[in-house]
C-alpha cells in the first residue's frame, strides 16, 4: 500500500470521526420515515391536495398572488422597496446577513422604520450572521428593532448549536410576505451574470397564504424571545388577491414536514419531476424514491452546481451516488455559469414547492427551514421555464463521467462518511 495513500486515508478518516462525533449528536432521535411513500395518487387529483394539507400542516389556501423574483437585481428592489413601506409591523428571520453593500442598505431600511414606530422583529442566526458586522447590529438595536440571535451558545446543550434557523422570511403588515433562498449578502447581488453573484430565486406573496408564513416566523420568535405576537399589526384580514392555491411548510427538529414533502411529491410524480436544488444529498430512501419513479416511467431531472460551489465536500458527497441514479434513468445537469443557490421542485406541471430547504439531511433533520408550496399550473409553467433556461446552462453528467469517481480517494471516502451530516 502506497504510504501517502494510507495516511492520507488515516487523516481523513479521523476527520470523518471527529465531524461525526459533534454533528451526529444534534441528529434527531425521532422516528423518520423509512419505507417508501406508495404512489397512490397524482399531484392533479384532490387527493394529493389532501394529503399535502393533513401531513404537512397548514391546509392549501385560495386567492393568493406570488411573482417570481429572480437574481438580486429584482430581488433586493422588492424587499426594500416592501420595507420602505411598513405601516404597523416587519418581522424578518434569516440565515446569512453580511456586511456589505446590500446588508447596510437593508440595515438602514429596518432602523428607519422602527424610528418611525413600525414593530421590527428580526431573527438572526448567529451561526450565519457571524459576518454581520458590529456597526449593523448596533444601527438597528439602536434604533429600537427588537433582535434574537438563533442559538447564539454552546452553552447549555452543545446539541443545539447545530440546530440553525435556516429560513429565509420577511413580513410587512402581515399583509406582504418574501419567502426563498436568498440570504442577505453582497454574492446574491447583481443577475448572476459572473462567479462572484450567485443564481437564486425569491417570491413576493399576498393573499391569504401570508398568514402562514408570518406564523411560522411567530414560533421563531416564541422560540427565541419567549413572546407571542398576535393581533392585529401581525395577523390582519386578509382578502384574496390572485388565483393561487399556496401553502407555508415549516421544517424543524419536531417535525418531519420537508422530508414528507419531498417524498410525498416524488410517490405523485406521474409524467415529470424537476428538481434544483444546490445541495443535492439525499438520504437512501429518497434516492430510492427518486429511482423507483424513473423506473415507472417519470422524466426525472435534476440541477445542481458545478466546479462552482461554495461547499466542496457537499459535491464530493453527492456525486458518490450518481451512478446509480443515473442507472435508473435519472437525469442530473451542472450548472456552470456561477453557484446556482435555487431551491425549486415541480411535480407533473402543477405541484411547486420553493423556499429554503435543501435536498440533504441538515435540512430536513437539523434546521428549521420554511417553504411555500404551489398548486398552480401557470405558477409551474414559471418555474418550469426557469428551470429548462438554468438546464440549458448546465452540463449533463453522464454515466461514463459519473462513473470514473475514485471511490478509493481519502477525500471522496470522507465525503461519503459525512454525507448524512451535510
Amino acid at each position: 500500500m502506497n504510504r501517502n495513500n494510507s495516511s492520507a486515508r488515516v487523516f481523513a478518516l479521523a476527520m470523518a470521526g471527529g465531524f461525526l462525533l459533534f454533528d451526529g449528536c444534534a441528529l434527531k432521535m425521532g422516528k423518520q420515515p423509512r419505507q417508501e411513500i406508495a404512489p397512490l395518487y397524482s399531484a392533479r387529483s384532490p387527493e394529493f391536495q389532501q394529503a399535502a394539507g393533513s401531513l404537512l400542516g397548514p391546509n392549501f389556501v385560495s386567492g393568493n398572488a406570488i411573482t417570481t423574483l429572480v437574481n438580486g437585481n429584482q430581488i433586493f428592489p422588492a424587499m426594500l422597496g416592501a420595507i420602505r413601506s411598513a405601516k404597523r409591523s416587519i418581522s424578518l428571520e434569516t440565515y446569512v446577513f453580511e456586511d456589505g453593500e446590500i446588508a447596510r442598505q437593508l440595515t438602514e431600511a429596518l432602523a428607519e422604520r422602527a424610528q418611525a414606530g413600525v414593530k421590527v422583529n428580526a431573527i438572526l442566526d448567529a451561526q450565519g450572521t457571524q459576518k454581520m458586522g458590529r456597526q449593523n447590529l448596533e444601527r438597528l438595536r439602536n434604533a429600537g428593532v427588537e433582535v434574537a440571535k438563533y442559538h447564539s451558545a454552546l452553552w447549555p446543550d452543545p446539541r443545539r448549536y447545530n440546530n440553525r434557523t435556516h429560513r429565509k422570511l420577511l413580513i410587512i403588515d402581515g399583509k406582504i410576505g418574501f419567502v426563498g433562498g436568498v440570504g442577505i449578502a453582497d454574492l446574491w447581488t447583481g443577475n448572476a451574470d459572473s462567479p462572484q453573484h450567485w443564481r437564486d430565486n425569491h417570491y413576493r406573496v399576498t393573499g391569504p397564504v401570508v398568514a402562514q408564513l408570518q406564523a411560522t416566523f411567530a414560533t421563531s420568535w416564541l422560540k427565541t424571545r419567549g413572546q407571542v405576537l398576535h393581533g392585529a399589526d401581525y395577523f390582519p384580514p386578509l382578502a384574496p388577491t390572485g388565483p393561487y392555491l399556496a401553502q407555508a411548510i415549516r421544517s424543524g427538529v419536531h417535525n418531519e414536514n420537508l422530508d414528507l414533502m419531498y417524498l410525498l411529491g416524488i410517490a405523485s410524480a406521474q409524467k415529470t419531476l424537476r428538481i434544483e436544488n444546490p445541495y443535492f444529498l439525499p438520504d437512501d430512501l429518497m434516492r430510492k424514491e427518486l429511482a423507483e419513479a424513473a423506473k415507472r416511467g417519470v422524466k426525472v431531472e435534476v440541477v445542481v452546481p458545478g466546479k462552482r460551489i461554495d461547499q466542496k465536500l457537499a459535491r464530493l458527497a453527492s456525486r458518490r451516488h450518481w451512478p446509480e441514479l443515473i442507472r435508473a434513468g435519472v437525469r442530473i445537469f451542472e450548472y456552470e455559469p456561477t453557484m446556482v443557490h435555487v431551491k425549486l421542485m415541480i411535480v407533473d406541471d402543477i405541484f411547486v414547492s420553493v423556499g429554503s430547504g435543501n435536498f440533504d439531511n441538515r435540512s430536513i433533520r437539523l434546521n428549521d427551514e420554511a417553504n411555500l408550496d404551489v398548486l398552480n399550473r401557470s405558477f409551474a409553467a414559471q418555474q418550469t421555464h426557469l428551470f429548462e433556461t438554468d438546464k440549458r446552462r448546465s452540463r449533463q453528467v453522464t454515466l461514463d463521467k459519473a462513473g470514473g469517481l475514485n471511490f478509493a480517494n481519502p477525500m471522496q471516502q470522507t465525503a461519503g462518511l459525512v454525507a448524512p451530516q451535510l
